[in-house]
């Protein structure tokens, strides 16, 4: 099959009420209804039977149920640095790029875990970071890379991980000149004299 996105005129990275809407529009355009004493009927039908199967086959995607070869090479195209990565977590990434962390992460809770590769764990990734818990965000975004090396968008996620946590270090270490046992033994001090 075709891909079934060029097919309805629309991106991957549509919403479900965009392929909704552009299916409707081509089924109004193609109906047979509309060409039933003409010459091009047979045309017609034809388009509207790919016009159906497309929109199927996304409904497939989307929902996990499968899908053709079409999936397959969009999986693939995914783990090749694609960043529009695999249909199944297509609603994570919504949720995560409007801000509804909770629904994302109990989507990713409840993932089976064959399902878990390398998006997933990038996806848990950004959840951690913008939860704040940087660390175990870096440990998820280096596996993501690992499992997909040649992918840009799990790279980029990581060295900025990378550098946040230098940064980090660098900053606890030099407070004021100080370490932190010298913080501490000043505090005790401070606590001493007020007494």
């Amino acid at each position: 099959m075709k891909d079934p996105y060029k097919i309805l005129g629309i991106s991957p990275t549509a919403s479900n009420e965009e392929v909704k809407n552009a299916y409707r529009e081509l089924a109004k355009k193609y109906h047979p209804d509309n060409y039933a004493n003409s010459p091009i009927a047979d045309v017609a039908e034809e388009k509207m039977k790919e016009i159906n199967e497309a929109y199927d086959e996304i409904l497939k995607i989307r929902t996990g149920n499968g899908g053709s070869e079409y999936k397959q090479s969009s999986d693939r195209g995914a783990r090749g640095g694609n960043t529009t990565g695999d249909p199944y977590f297509y609603e994570v990434r919504q949720n995560i790029n409007n801000g509804r962390i909770r629904e994302a992460e109990a989507f990713l809770n409840s993932t089976p875990s064959e399902k878990r590769n390398a998006e997933w764990c990038f996806l848990m990734a950004c959840i951690l970071t913008k939860k704040g818990y940087y660390f175990d965000a870096l440990r998820l975004a280096d596996t993501a890379c690992n499992m997909a090396p040649e992918n840009r968008e799990y790279a980029a996620l990581r060295d900025n991980l990378r550098r946040q946590s230098n940064g980090y270090g660098r900053q606890q270490q030099n407070v004021g000149g100080c370490n932190m046992c010298d913080v501490c033994a000043m505090l005790y001090c401070l606590d001493c004299m007020c007494r």
